[in-house]
């Protein structure tokens, strides 16, 4: 008898990738006419969310469309931030904290079990804690699963990744 196989969906971003691009994004901060004396900062905090600070929300706006560029040319998607309403900070400055999505919640993992079971392929999906794992004893079962998740990957709202395919 064949041995299942298996492999997990997992939400996750390349840490290293990240602060390659938010130290891109501090050097274009230090070169850019326009943001050049604004007294600008941009800094990760625990890989839980990066905050922006500047002296008025135009810049700030500007600050978090070369962030987006930089995140999309190292390969990150754009559904790990989650921008939170800006604020005001000392000095008459403005700043903004945006939180970096990492795992899937209980209610995305429950989601996507729920569409894989309504796809009537022949495999079972488990949630393991901030991942789903999904198992088959056909591995044209599993990569048809990895194909639809693919096609409606529009409806998750979280970058996925597919690991530990054995």
């Amino acid at each position: 008898m064949a041995k299942d196989a298996s492999f997990d969906i997992v939400s996750e971003f390349d840490k290293q990738e990240l602060v390659n691009a938010v130290d891109q994004v501090k050097r274009e901060l230090t070169t850019r006419f326009d943001l050049k004396d604004s007294n600008s900062n941009i800094e990760i905090i625990e890989d839980k969310s990066i905050n922006i600070t500047t002296n008025d929300e135009m810049k700030l706006r500007n600050i978090f469309d070369i962030l987006q560029s930089k995140l999309v040319k190292r390969n990150l998607s754009l559904k790990i931030l989650d921008p939170q309403k800006v604020e005001n900070a000392l000095g008459g400055n403005v700043k903004q904290e945006i939180k970096l999505k990492k795992g899937l919640s209980t209610e995305l993992a429950k989601k996507i079990v729920g569409m894989i079971k309504d796809t009537k392929i022949k495999v079972q999906a488990s949630i393991q804690g901030d991942s789903v794992r999904v198992s088959g004893k056909s591995r044209d079962d599993l990569q048809n699963v990895i194909q639809f998740i693919r096609q409606k990957e529009e409806e998750i709202d979280a970058p996925l990744q597919f690991n530990n395919y054995r």
